[in-house]
């Protein structure tokens, strides 16, 4: 495992929050003022990032590309010239496939992209890297089941990638010498803003294509603010969304 995964693992929720807690427990009684901040934050932080409605704020701030309407799918063709879908990570040895499978999140770009490429005849690439060293790639994981699940073919699969700058970068040595300049980028709501500066930036014009928005009206009873386990997740998600477009940022230009 590469050292910034411990890193990164360290100093994100649920990794931070958990140690603020251990340090409340540590200093409960030499220093008890600061065991009842870290408790305080500790705690808090597990609070807010369980409750619906914290997700939905949290993502209307990072989901500043609009929908595509169902009625620009079919002429996407005049607009771009293949269809990129970024991979999100694999389930591990799922035992009712006897092999690796794409996550949920995986599958719902997977839907959208087969959606898409049926309604405009675009070609589709699949990018994404050895997840944990260990083949197969993101890349032919999503690949295959585009094909056994959604009926749909995918002509370039990307398998060195394992950053969202790298999507872009190799996708970019596949595609720019093949003639195609212009792409529908298929990846979460939250993630497009980074995922459409990273492939501009290897030379795209890029059309928008996200999905699962999370910044909507939640529904959940009382508006969302009774905690849930899900919430803790995508809360996750999207704090680790926020920290990577600051690193981009900084590191990227």
């Amino acid at each position: 495992m590469p050292f910034r995964y411990f890193v990164k693992q360290l100093l994100l929720p649920p990794g931070i929050l958990l140690l603020l807690l251990a340090l409340a427990w540590w200093f409960r009684r030499s220093r008890p003022r600061l065991a009842a901040v870290c408790f305080t934050l500790g705690f808090g932080g597990f609070l807010l990032m369980s409750l619906p409605v914290v997700v939905q704020w949290s993502a209307k701030l990072l989901e500043r590309e609009p929908p595509l309407a169902r009625e620009e799918w079919a002429t996407l063709a005049q607009r771009a010239d293949a269809i990129v879908v970024l991979g999100s990570g694999r389930e591990r040895g799922d035992l009712a496939w006897g092999a690796d499978q794409p996550t949920g999140v995986g599958l719902e770009r997977e839907r959208y992209a087969a959606r898409l490429a049926k309604a405009s005849g675009l070609p589709i690439l699949t990018t994404g890297g050895l997840h944990y060293g260990t083949p197969p790639s993101e890349a032919k994981l999503m690949a295959d089941s585009l094909l056994d699940d959604f009926g749909v073919s995918v002509r370039w699969q990307e398998e060195r990638s394992r950053t969202t700058w790298e999507n872009a970068q190799f996708s970019a040595q596949m595609l720019l010498p093949a003639g195609v300049k212009r792409v529908v980028v298929v990846t979460q709501a939250w993630h497009m803003p980074r995922a459409v500066w990273s492939f501009e930036a290897a030379g795209f014009e890029v059309v928008a294509a996200p999905v699962g928005f999370l910044g909507t009206d939640n529904a959940r009873p009382l508006g969302g603010w009774m905690p849930e386990f899900k919430s803790i997740w995508q809360s996750g998600q999207l704090l680790n969304e926020a920290v990577g477009q600051v690193g981009y940022s900084l590191f990227y230009r």
